[in-house]
């Protein structure tokens, strides 16, 4: 059996916070939780929990936080009118589970 290391664990040294990593990344380009995932390093779980919060709090001030829907594969049928954030289990219309994960990005208004 492994003994365990004494050492304290040191986290990832970070010049800017992670939500101010994904604004950057998403900013002018379109994007999906996974790739964004991947730019910044952390789980697309916790991507989905900042972009709800970069969701409120950018709109406020002069960029726009666009969505574009989740669409089913099989069907075609568009997630306009969901709420939130995470792709859909099943489409409501055909009930495939092929459905396309929404895309996200940030545009600069004025």
């Amino acid at each position: 059996m492994k003994k365990k290391s004494r050492e304290p664990f040191i986290p990832v040294l970070r010049h800017e916070t992670i939500r101010q990593k994904i604004i950057s990344v998403i900013e002018g380009r379109t994007l999906s939780a996974r790739d964004i995932s991947t730019d910044v390093r952390v789980s697309e779980k916790e991507i989905y929990e900042h972009l709800e919060h970069i969701q409120k709090t950018i709109n406020k001030s002069y960029h726009n936080f666009i969505v574009t829907p989740s669409k089913c594969k099989k069907c075609g049928f568009e997630f306009r009118k969901r709420d939130k954030l995470k792709k859909p289990g099943k489409c409501p219309v055909c009930r495939s589970e092929l459905i396309q994960e929404p895309l996200f990005s940030i545009r600069i208004t004025g």
